[in-house]
């Protein structure tokens, strides 16, 4: 499984959940620090700067491409992702807020499942459901399988417009926190 961003705020959880599931984990990274974060949930990290998505689908899975792509960061990445999975693989979203040619995932017979997590909340769909995701996920949690990854920089709900700028820029790790 290859998951883009495994340091960012949703990334992070992709990462520690694939490894509790005894997923083969990769994970792109922009950097050394992140690199070390990702390592030590125990998945390989993959610097997309210097690193090409052709050559490390060649290096970490023979050029046959990742079975599962979990794609968080979204938009053109998602041409990344398609290139990045096997044939028929599977691509999972939760950024997929964008015009893209499908063309890639045509040709390659890949699935694309969008995760939107608030659909239960806003519709009333299958709220009970969605509940026992989460209380699965608190014993994963409970039992040390899963850490949350916060952002060095806090924000209060009066300087909300800087939290989100630090989220845009892209240089939070983990994820964005603000305090009431």
């Amino acid at each position: 499984m290859l998951v883009h961003g495994g340091t960012g705020g949703v990334g992070h959880v992709a990462v520690q959940l694939a490894k509790h599931f005894g997923a083969d984990v990769y994970s792109t990274v922009s950097g050394e620090k992140q690199m070390k974060i990702v390592e030590n949930y125990g998945a390989t990290a993959i610097n997309y700067k210097t690193e090409k998505v052709e050559d490390y689908v060649e290096i970490h899975t023979n050029g046959e491409g990742f079975d599962v792509v979990f794609d968080s960061v979204g938009g053109e990445n998602m041409l990344k992702s398609f290139e990045a999975a096997a044939l028929n693989g599977h691509v999972a979203s939760t950024v997929s807020l964008c015009e893209l040619d499908l063309s890639a995932m045509h040709f390659k017979g890949l699935s694309l499942h969008v995760v939107f997590m608030l659909i239960p909340m806003l519709h009333n769909f299958k709220r009970e459901q969605h509940g026992e995701i989460l209380s699965n996920l608190t014993k994963i949690v409970e039992a040390g399988n899963l850490k949350p990854l916060l952002d060095k920089e806090q924000f209060s709900l009066e300087n909300i417009g800087e939290a989100y700028d630090r989220l845009e820029s892209k240089q939070a790790i983990g994820k964005v926190v603000v305090k009431n």
